[in-house]
């Protein structure tokens, strides 16, 4: 649940509905399998490969923050920074898709902190339940935005842009502490 949580695919459904705009199709099982990949292989190999090119979790965390922030921004905004060149929705598909807004630095923090309190299986397990939750919500986004309207989407847009901004300083200002 705590990875739910911080993972919040379902918060993301506004980010996911846009990002399908700007490059037409997303690879949900791609983007899926990516996030679940990136997970897995940061639970065992995270702490090692952050101390191995000299990166600490907070900083991890502290540029995430910042790319966090710039999603909100263009969800509250209406702008754009992020401008895709792949017309296929390939680079979408894994960045900002499946990294960092699935598997970013809220989730991979997450799992290192998780892993201190549980045991590996159930963590994968957590891990696995979340991708097929995450294949599931990317799959039907379409639909969902049918469901919702297009005045819905924009009023969905605007307020979880604005929780994600909270998001983004509350990770922000917790790992900035840190490295001071």
């Amino acid at each position: 649940m705590v990875l739910f949580a911080v993972i919040d695919i379902v918060g993301n459904i506004p980010i996911i509905i846009d990002l399908r705009k700007k490059v037409g199709h997303i690879q949900s099982e791609k983007a899926s399998l990516i996030a679940g990949f990136i997970m897995i292989v940061f639970l065992f190999l995270g702490q090692s490969l952050l101390s191995l090119i000299g990166i600490d979790v907070n900083s991890f965390a502290v540029a995430g923050a910042f790319i966090l922030f710039f999603i909100a921004l263009e969800m509250i905004l209406g702008i754009t920074l992020y401008k895709d060149d792949d017309e296929g929705g390939i680079t979408a598909t894994v960045f900002p898709l499946a990294f960092p807004l699935i598997a970013g630095p809220g989730s991979l923090t997450t799992l290192l902190s998780l892993r201190a309190e549980f045991h590996i299986q159930n963590i994968i397990i957590a891990v696995v339940l979340n991708v097929i939750l995450i294949y599931i919500v990317l799959k039907t986004s379409s639909r969902i935005e049918r469901f919702i309207g297009t005045n819905g989407i924009k009023i969905i847009r605007k307020i979880f842009g604005v929780v994600l901004l909270a998001i983004a300083v509350k990770l922000f200002t917790a790992n900035i502490k840190a490295l001071f």
